[in-house]
């Protein structure tokens, strides 16, 4: 199989990982906050241990530990307002507003590599808000949920085209160890400022315990050290635009394990439905553009 139809593959399963995790963020109890600071933190020992393991430098240069920081602290930031978004909406709301980030890439993406704006993608884009208004109308009740989500969905565009440059700068690993350690560092000066680190906050039930590991295991170190691995050999675009398909893994897992809470009302899914649509039709007229950009 073709080295770059594997990587293809493996991003998939990735984000299929990934719509998993917000169900994991519905069936832990506690806060998104202090559930995003476990996820980091014992994400970060993981792969600390995997760096040692694998005998990695983390000698890097102060530009691309200062990227690396600003990514850590973006990516902290983006897992806050997601998770808290999915505790006070719903799964299925949060991942849907979460496949804005391909507009968000297609505005970005030309100002940070400094390229040409493409007129598909801006007009793909305007096709996700269509499908979001229609989701904003009929969900009215979970407006706050889904603002958090668009603002959760931004913070990851941005993260995915900081991680694009920094690829090429340092092995996923060391990029992953300095991301989740600035993320955790920065929400343990946050919750230490605001008197967060109460009794409380260190009394977890033995389910969430659980989920949580798994959170932070395979959802994250693994997951984390694969996608800025797989981003080598994708664009950001390419890759933000399959974490689009996040929604349609995270809203049927949801649905089968969550049940009645995850069923939504009929215009929900077809501003969904527009949505995803609109990512698979980019999908592949990005693809048939590349064919005939080879051929000629």
């Amino acid at each position: 199989m073709n080295s770059k139809i594997k990587d293809f593959f493996h991003l998939h399963l990735i984000v299929f990982i990934w719509g998993f995790t917000a169900v994991l963020g519905k069936l832990i109890k506690i806060d998104a906050l202090p559930l995003v600071w476990y996820r980091m933190l014992i994400a970060v020992v993981l792969v600390f241990a995997f760096v040692l393991l694998k005998r990695f430098s983390l000698k890097t240069t102060r530009k691309t530990l200062l990227m690396m920081l600003m990514g850590g602290v973006l990516i902290a930031i983006h897992w806050v307002t997601f998770f808290w978004a999915i505790k006070i909406s719903t799964v299925s709301v949060a991942l849907a507003t979460m496949s804005t980030g391909a507009l968000f890439t297609a505005v970005l993406e030309p100002i940070f590599y400094k390229r040409k704006f493409v007129w598909y993608e801006l007009f793909f884009g305007l096709l996700v808000i269509t499908g979001l208004l229609i989701i904003f109308q009929v969900e009215t009740q979970y407006a706050y949920g889904i603002s958090l989500a668009l603002i959760s969905s931004l913070l990851a565009a941005i993260f995915s085209l900081i991680n694009g440059k920094l690829v090429y700068r340092a092995k996923p690993a060391v990029i992953s160890f300095y991301e989740l350690g600035a993320g955790v560092l920065f929400l343990s000066i946050y919750l230490f400022t605001t008197s967060g680190f109460s009794q409380g906050f260190f009394e977890l039930s033995n389910a969430d315990w659980g989920y949580i590991f798994i959170l932070a295991s395979v959802c994250t170190a693994y997951a984390f050290i694969a996608a800025v691995k797989v981003m080598r050999y994708l664009s950001p675009y390419t890759v933000m635009l399959t974490i689009n398909l996040e929604p349609l893994y995270g809203i049927v897992l949801a649905y089968f394990i969550l049940g009645d809470e995850e069923k939504m009302s009929p215009l929900f899914y077809l501003g969904a439905g527009i949505i995803l649509a609109t990512v698979i039709a980019n999908g592949i007229l990005t693809n048939y553009k590349k064919k005939n950009s080879i051929k000629n």
